[in-house]
């Protein structure tokens, strides 16, 4: 008996890799007769595994069922899930933290000690500084990537960072997750171009307008486009600087949703980031610590340089 549970055991983590197995291939992997194998299928269909079968040489898959079946996990995965579950519980969608704390609880309860040691000492050792971002509603997040998936045009009541509100209508694409907000990449349709939108600035509108084909993105790198797009395109004023650091140290300092950052040599990067107030464009850019020179905006330029005469006028002679 235990040898068979094992089996089946074995069995079922071969069909959780979502791809399809042909009789012949599983029972080589078990080392039984194919006959087993389909006696084995049997035994996971009636625990609840809608495990199902092609027609013709015989080839086994894993379904979706109505019913939640239990999970097959190695112990990798069980201190991924677990370390998720934690993270989910102070994240950024809200409405699942209570779900993500009572999932944690029942997984704690059957992880092998040595696993809920692992989990345990990657908690007590982190130490959280809170979150600041902003909150999405779940159910949002799930419409939005359904309508990517299938490719159907969202329509929705958007607010701007400066507090305008508006009607918007966009073939969706991706959703970008930064640390700090979720964004919709989207094909505008009236105003004919790509757009970020923050996806809790947003309320759909149901239903969803037609079907779209889908379009060629922005741009091949779309961490690179997300990351100039959030970094500096919403804002009053893109700014643009020489960096004299490598670009891997001034990386260091600032996230990609603050400022894109390219190289131009060993030595030197261009960075361009963006606001809405001179001010804290300058200090900002002159708290970095690293040498830098300004290109534009003209009106960052003439700042600075007041900043500079004014600095220089308050330290005594």
């Amino acid at each position: 008996m235990l040898e068979t549970s094992a089996r089946l055991l074995r069995l079922l983590s071969l069909l959780q890799t979502h791809r399809e197995w042909s009789g012949v291939e599983l029972a080589e992997r078990l080392g039984v007769t194919a006959r087993t194998v389909r006696r084995d299928v049997g035994r996971l269909r009636e625990l609840g595994y809608p495990v199902h079968a092609t027609a013709g040489a015989p080839g086994y898959r894993l379904g979706a069922g109505t019913d939640l079946p239990p999970l097959l996990l190695d112990d990798d995965e069980a201190v991924a899930v677990a370390v998720g579950l934690r993270t989910a519980a102070g994240g950024s969608v809200s409405g699942i933290e209570e779900t993500s704390v009572r999932a944690l609880a029942k997984l704690e309860r059957v992880l092998p000690s040595r696993l809920r040691h692992r989990v345990h000492a990657l908690q007590s050792m982190t130490v959280p500084l809170g979150h600041a971002g902003s909150t999405v509603d779940p159910a949002s997040l799930t419409a939005i990537a359904a309508a990517c998936r299938d490719h159907e045009t969202l329509r929705f009541d958007y607010r701007t960072h400066d507090a305008r509100e508006g009607v918007r209508t966009a073939e969706p694409h991706r959703l970008v997750h930064s640390g700090w907000h979720w964004y919709l990449l989207g094909w505008d349709t009236d105003r004919a171009g790509w757009r970020t939108y923050r996806v809790d600035r947003l309320a759909l509108r149901t239903p969803n307008g037609p079907r779209f084909v889908p379009r060629d993105p922005p741009d091949p790198d779309l961490a690179a486009y997300m990351s100039r797009s959030i970094s500096s395109a919403p804002y009053r004023y893109r700014a643009h600087f020489t960096m004299h650091a490598p670009a891997e140290s001034v990386a260091e300092r600032m996230p990609p949703t603050v400022a894109t950052i390219e190289p131009i040599d060993e030595r030197s990067c261009t960075l361009s980031t963006g606001a809405n107030d001179l001010d804290e464009l300058a200090l900002w850019v002159a708290l970095t610590g690293i040498g830098f020179e300004v290109h534009d905006p003209p009106e960052l330029i003439a700042r600075i340089r007041a900043l500079a005469a004014r600095l220089t006028a308050a330290v005594p002679a």
